[in-house]
């Protein structure tokens, strides 16, 4: 309606992308959007032409908490950028989510691209990813769901109905809700956060508001639970040697950190005796221990502990026939467990 042939107006859109610390995805993603970009083209009678993709590293997958591992996260993001065939790269500072990026972080971040292109010469090969079967079928994959989603749009109307904008939301909403549920649950975990976090870290300073686009961090609800931390830790009963107990002891106290929750340890005890010479009178106790242990002296350990004034047990593992109020072993839903444990700490 503009006097503007599509071939014109082709030429003068850029298309921006996010680039996550999932490498073969990211890389997959902009390879597969010049593939719809090209059959758009080719529907809509224009000729062949480039998309011009400017990618910046993705806002959500950046942390409040151990920032330093955003460096990491976003130089993963823009090799994939790179890889993935970019024109242009924006790497966001590792700080950015603290407030205004100082000198260092802007340094940093300008350095992650210029190393990528000025020493692993990321720009002088095209499509190195290609061939690759795993970034083959990946890239296949998303093109084709892509197309499927342009085409579901169509169905429901032109994008700017609202029914149209209600459907594609729903869809989004979907995807954002099994998101969460994959880091509530760390099976996508979260480095620093959901996943060896440092309680008594110390953040850098920042004046100003930190990253204001709007997105949703991924880490949002872990990061809720630190900034405002527990009002006591938990006793984790350890039990028997620091070689048979440290395993789940571990396990369970990086859970409690995610969260914002000490731990007091009770070190290498030989049996009850020990563990309750070691408590402290915390309202909350962790058994941590071996199934041997556990089978062998567990429920005489609960038992001492609650005589000793504990009024909410939890085991380290699967907790069999032992009488306990909670447990915590691989593949639970971590938020849901710390909200339970930070109710029985007030």
């Amino acid at each position: 309606d503009a006097g503007h042939t599509v071939d014109e107006s082709a030429a003068l859109l850029e298309f921006r992308y996010s680039a996550t610390d999932e490498q073969f995805p990211t890389i997959a993603k902009l390879r597969a959007a010049r593939r719809l970009w090209a059959r758009v083209l080719e529907l809509s009678g224009g000729s062949p032409a480039p998309q011009h993709q400017h990618v910046v590293t993705s806002s959500p997958m950046m942390t409040t908490y151990d920032p330093y591992v955003n460096m990491l996260r976003t130089t993963v993001a823009a090799f994939a950028a790179g890889v993935g065939g970019a024109d242009a790269v924006t790497v966001l500072p590792f700080d950015a989510r603290l407030g205004r990026s100082e000198a260092f972080g802007r340094r940093i971040a300008r350095n992650t691209s210029s190393l990528l292109t000025a020493e692993s010469h990321l720009g002088k090969v095209t499509d190195p990813a290609g061939g690759a079967y795993a970034v083959e079928k990946l890239t296949d994959d998303l093109a084709r769901a892509g197309w499927a989603e342009f085409t579901q749009i169509e169905a429901d109307g032109t994008i700017a109905s609202d029914e149209a904008l209600s459907a594609v939301k729903v869809r989004v909403n979907s995807v954002r809700d099994r998101r969460e549920e994959q880091v509530a649950q760390r099976t996508r975990p979260i480095t620093g956060v959901s996943e060896f976090p440092h309680l008594g870290e110390t953040l850098p300073e920042r004046e100003g508001r930190g990253l204001s686009d709007g997105a949703i961090a991924y880490a949002w609800a872990f990061e809720d639970l630190r900034r405002d931390p527990a009002p006591a830790p938990v006793f984790l009963a350890t039990m028997d040697t620091v070689a048979a107990h440290t395993a789940r002891a571990t396990f369970a106290a990086n859970l409690f950190a995610a969260g914002g929750i000490g731990v007091v340890q009770a070190g290498a005890t030989a049996g009850v005796e020990d563990l309750i010479a070691a408590y402290e009178g915390q309202q909350v106790a962790c058994l941590a221990g071996t199934d041997a242990a556990y089978a062998q002296w567990g429920a005489e350990a609960i038992a001492a502990l609650r005589t000793a004034g504990v009024t909410h047990v939890i085991v380290a593992g699967k907790p069999g026939d032992l009488a306990v109020d909670d447990s915590c072993a691989m593949g639970l839903d971590a938020l849901a467990f710390l909200h339970r444990t930070r109710e029985a700490l007030a």
